[in-house]
């Protein structure tokens, strides 16, 4: 069960992100008027999409960097050889390698997905609801 302040922060997470949807929040209900997509606004939802994965990338190699940093420093306090430096170093890039292949993966279906699944739709005024009780 959500609280009023649940949906206050589920609201303001919706108006900072990138999707430039305006929520109606009457304590119940968000309401979310969604615009009809026009194939400028698919081009901006790209946009979106690789900005995430470009930002998801880099907050791997920051991960990546400040590891090998710190193994760096271990290995200076004499509390791994750098032997297990070179291990652990190794280890630390095959995980981001994984995981920088599943951001790119998960680019490219959305990539090729996105122009097909926001057709505009028939109605006027499509609304997304969540509701929650509170």
């Amino acid at each position: 069960m959500l609280h009023g302040f649940s949906l206050k922060a589920i609201e303001k997470a919706i108006v900072s992100s990138d999707l430039r949807l305006i929520p109606n929040n009457d304590g119940e209900v968000i309401c979310l008027p969604l615009p009809q997509l026009t194939s400028d606004r698919r081009k901006e939802l790209s946009k979106v999409v690789a900005k995430q994965a470009e930002e998801g990338k880099v907050a791997l190699r920051n991960i990546r960097r400040d590891t090998i940093k710190a193994y760096k420093k271990l290995e200076m306090e004499k509390k791994l050889s750098e032997d297990n430096v070179k291990d652990l170093s190794s280890d630390l890039q095959k995980v981001i390698d994984e995981y920088m292949k599943k951001i790119e993966t998960i680019y490219k279906q959305k990539e090729k997905v996105l122009p097909h699944q926001l057709k505009p739709q028939h109605r006027k005024k499509p609304v997304m609801i969540l509701r929650w009780d509170i």
